[in-house]
């Protein structure tokens, strides 16, 4: 009897292997950290000399965190607009009290319909000045572009902004793997799968979930060390949002090792 048992569980235990080997099947690739969005070059407003202009005053510093519209540089014209603000507001209001003089002049027929309509022009005249050299104050005005934490700054006060911007920011908080996928492996990569993340950094494992896939072939960016490795080859991005994306926040662009399970 004993022996007819044992082809049985010889033949389940085969079954139960082929199984689990069916079930732990994984995709691997290299990859890199990021926070979600990637990392954001704030060069400042988009006209009015932004490019080239000098810094007159950082407000914030490496590693500190940000909120959205929060002012973080003024550029080295923003006392110039500042004061030309002032001026305009000066005549706005000497516009406004002459516009309300002609009217109490015209209660008693002392003034001309027509001095009425050039007061009532010259407010509307001064209204607009305000506003246009309130628009130019605020380009001599860097504001952060969201909340996020700062991860380098590229200009000092007195240094001219160059094309790296002045800054670096990004949301640390939540912390990313873009994983480069071989063309051939991605059709076997879906949103929601598991994967599992070594960075040489720390010694245990992430964990995370696949979130996005790249809608675009793209060339491998990512070097491993393996010196016959194909480096034309054709890959396509793979997002990955980590469970405990705190343990790397410092550790953006280090490169990992991600095995996305099947």
């Amino acid at each position: 009897m004993p022996i007819k048992t044992i082809p049985f569980i010889g033949l389940l235990l085969v079954c139960c292997h082929l199984t689990a080997l069916a079930q732990s099947r994984s995709v691997s690739g290299l990859g890199r950290l990021e926070p979600d969005g990637g990392v954001i070059q704030v060069a400042g407003p988009s006209s009015g000399g932004a490019s080239g202009s000098v810094i007159k005053e950082l407000t914030v510093a490496e590693g500190e965190w940000v909120e959205k519209d929060q002012i973080i540089a003024y550029l080295d014209s923003y006392s110039l607009r500042k004061a030309e603000v002032a001026r305009l507001k000066a005549i706005y209001v000497n516009a406004n009290s002459e516009l309300k003089r002609q009217k109490n002049l015209s209660l008693t027929s002392a003034t001309s319909l027509m001095k009425l309509d050039q007061a009532i022009m010259s407010l509307d005249v001064a209204k607009a000045d305000v506003a246009a050299a309130e628009a130019r104050r605020d380009l001599a005005v860097v504001r952060s572009p969201m909340r996020a934490q700062i991860l380098e700054i590229h200009a000092q006060p007195g240094e001219r902004v160059g094309p790296e911007g002045i800054l670096e920011l990004g949301q640390t908080d939540r912390m990313y793997v873009v994983a480069e996928i071989y063309e051939t492996d991605i059709a076997l990569i879906e949103k929601g799968q598991a994967a599992t993340v070594r960075v040489g950094a720390i010694a245990e494992p992430l964990t995370g979930t696949v979130d996005r896939i790249s809608l675009k072939v793209g060339r491998l960016d990512i070097l491993g060390t393996d010196p016959i490795a194909k480096t034309d080859a054709r890959v396509v991005e793979v997002y990955i949002k980590l469970d405990n994306g705190e343990a790397v926040s410092g550790y953006t662009n280090m490169q990992v090792e991600v095995e996305i399970q099947i």
